[in-house]
């Protein structure tokens, strides 16, 4: 299946959207540092250049949500054919 969305893509959508959830809750760098235990420096660059280790990034998400939707990431679903033959095959 053709994805037309990059790592990078999601990588510049994720720091936006920690970025749009601090703002929104009107919490300053250092408060959600304080809250994530994240060093202020890290969510610095990370809002700067999107860069920040999984385990950081997973910190910063669950100060400002649910943790719970990451976990739906690993979670298997049903696998989709990829090919019109295996649509037929499965018909």
């Amino acid at each position: 299946m053709l994805d037309l969305y990059t790592a990078f893509d999601v990588q510049i959508e994720l720091r936006d959207f920690i970025s749009q959830s601090r703002k929104q809750k009107k919490w300053s760098v250092e408060e959600l540092s304080t809250r994530s235990g994240v060093p202020y420096g890290t969510i610095r660059k990370f809002e700067t250049t999107g860069n920040i280790s999984l385990r950081q990034f997973l910190m910063l998400y669950e100060a400002v949500g649910e943790l719970k939707k990451i976990r739906t990431l690993t979670k298997v679903e049903s696998e989709q054919p990829s090919s019109i033959e295996e649509v037929l095959k499965n018909a």
